[in-house]
């Protein structure tokens, strides 16, 4: 195993999902199926097989659902849970501030829980030198959301939200495709993020999202955030009905 293997990690499955729906009507986002594995069972699935032993996972919408897919442990992992009962009116911010225990208390891997992704996205995460670190891949045309810039040392030097393929080009670099999946080391956490995250929340902006708050570390307070590139590695964001087929087309026959 390698020396940056958490044993922890965050997954962020409180929202809505209403672009899905009527999927979503009567589950959970989270627990939509990509050719008959749900997301979530998927995340699980593969951070057990990288060395997770206890993952927290933040609920809200339809929260009986996953609690009842998931139940105390998974496989080789021991979940916890953390509600929220704003998930209707708060942005990816405010779940990852409820999930403050968890990251205080040493590294963790943090995911968004609408994320279908194969296993070698956390083992480049894991075998990266750097302390705290994001996997990206090439910005697909097809994709949508927050993408970054990369200066020449590999770390991530700017993000731009709510890209399409059709802005893609920011003066003249390649931009990058965040997928969701972060490492994120004790220090970096305890200095840096959820004092970030206490701020924000204690100044009544809960709609954040976790791109803002990593954007502004990023950008105006000097958090080094490398990443893990991966081009080769199969994996989708899924929001929308469009989102789903794309990846069930991609993982068929996996």
């Amino acid at each position: 195993m390698a020396i940056n293997a958490p044993k922890k990690a965050v997954i962020l499955a409180a929202g809505v999902g209403s672009r899905l729906q009527p999927l979503t009507d009567l589950r959970p986002k989270p627990l939509v199926e990509v050719n008959g594995t749900p997301i979530l069972h998927n995340a699980l699935r593969n951070l057990e097989a990288v060395g997770v032993e206890e993952v927290t996972l933040v609920v809200g919408y339809r929260k009986d659902a996953i609690q009842y897919a998931c139940d105390r442990r998974f496989g080789a992992i021991e979940i916890n849970y953390v509600e929220s009962s704003a998930y209707d009116r708060t942005g990816s911010a405010y779940s990852l501030w409820l999930a403050r225990r968890t990251l205080l208390s040493g590294d963790c891997y943090l995911l968004e829980g609408d994320v279908f992704f194969e296993e070698d996205a956390l083992r480049y995460l894991m075998l990266s030198q750097a302390t705290d670190v994001a996997a990206v891949a090439p910005f697909a045309d097809l994709m949508e959301g927050s993408a970054v810039l990369l200066s020449d040392s590999g770390f991530i030097s700017g993000f731009r939200m709510k890209q399409t393929a059709a802005n893609l080009v920011a003066d003249g670099r390649t931009l990058f495709k965040t997928m969701n999946l972060l490492r994120l080391s004790a220090p970096t956490l305890r200095a840096t993020i959820v004092p970030a995250l206490d701020d924000i929340i204690g100044s009544g902006a809960i709609q954040s999202y976790t791109e803002e708050l990593l954007s502004y570390l990023v950008e105006r307070r000097g958090l080094q955030l490398a990443v893990a590139r991966c081009d080769d590695v199969r994996w989708y964001e899924i929001d929308n009905a469009e989102d789903l087929r794309i990846a069930e087309r991609i993982f068929r026959g996996a």
